[in-house]
């Protein structure tokens, strides 16, 4: 799992020289990386290419179905309501995210949902790995901006 969620850092690594907000995705099935991407919302001009969609879409295309189930998806910040959908709607098994989105939008919703019982997929869900790491890359990046 470390492994991973240190990939998804060096993604986030790489939007950050972009001057896009540093977060990184990497989906893995089998124990293997399947695909990861970085956040390039800003340089493509368009809103959905957060790295979760990005990752996703790469995953989907390389085995050729838009289910991804039995994969796993590592993420540096708790994802957002529209990657959350999306990440549920691939029907990825997992979710494994750094940092708590802690500017209050995401309370519970995250939770609510990848789990929401009108949904007929549920994601197995775990924050908080390498915690600082991811957060510290966040604070660094919008401090500087400010």
């Amino acid at each position: 799992m470390h492994d991973f969620m240190k990939i998804a850092i060096k993604e986030a690594k790489k939007a950050q020289k972009l001057d896009e907000v540093p977060i990184g995705a990497v989906i893995v099935l089998n124990g293997n990386v399947l695909a990861k991407a970085y956040n390039k919302r800003n340089s493509t001009k368009i809103a959905t290419h957060h790295a979760e969609i990005l990752a996703i879409e790469k995953a989907c295309k390389k085995i050729g179905d838009w289910r991804l189930e039995n994969a796993e998806i590592y993420v540096t910040l708790e994802p957002c309501p529209m990657c959350a959908g999306a990440i549920a709607n691939s029907r990825i098994k997992k979710l494994v995210f750094g940092a708590y989105d802690t500017n209050g939008t995401n309370q519970n919703l995250l939770y609510d949902i990848l789990n929401d019982k009108r949904l007929n997929h549920k994601v197995e869900t775990v924050g908080g790995v390498f915690e600082e790491d991811c957060k510290q890359l966040l604070t660094d990046f919008f401090k500087k901006k400010r």
